[in-house]
């Protein structure tokens, strides 16, 4: 019972692992974008009482672990993230002010499967890459010099 978490009645433990890829599969997430977008997912993590408990941002596509309290279904969390996250790129790369419409940074599907007795492997399987993708940029260092 210690990774339940509790609200005003509920005791729970909910977590899913998600996968979504920007539009066309641009690799613009890696670049700049990849801190701004971490800052964006906890901050709304933060706003929706969750936790994001591991994520990573490849070259195409985002991987991430997040325990959401049972009140949010999951596809209002990942429309919720990719909208805040969207809108936030909008107005900060995109120059945009104001009301954003119209703005396409993330494709429309995702993939997303709920945690259970696996969390273990889940984590290893986003820690993993990370490691992997700070050795290519080292390499990438010393090819440009």
């Amino acid at each position: 019972m210690n990774d339940y978490q509790t609200l005003s009645h509920t005791q729970w433990e909910c977590k899913d692992h998600g996968v979504f890829i920007p539009t066309g599969r641009r690799k613009a997430v890696y670049g700049q974008l990849r801190a701004a977008l971490g800052e964006v997912f906890r901050e709304w993590a933060q706003q929706k009482e969750s936790q994001v408990e591991e994520g990573h941002l490849r070259p195409a596509h985002v991987h991430r672990l997040l325990s959401i309290p049972p009140q949010y279904g999951v596809a209002q969390g990942v429309g919720d993230l990719k909208g805040k996250s969207a809108i936030y790129l909008a107005r900060t790369v995109g120059g945009k002010v104001g009301n954003v419409v119209g703005e396409h940074f993330w494709a429309r599907g995702y993939c997303v499967s709920t945690v259970g007795r696996d969390e273990q492997v889940i984590r290893q399987s986003i820690e993993q890459p990370e490691a992997e993708d700070q050795r290519l940029e080292q390499l990438e260092i010393f090819k440009k010099k």
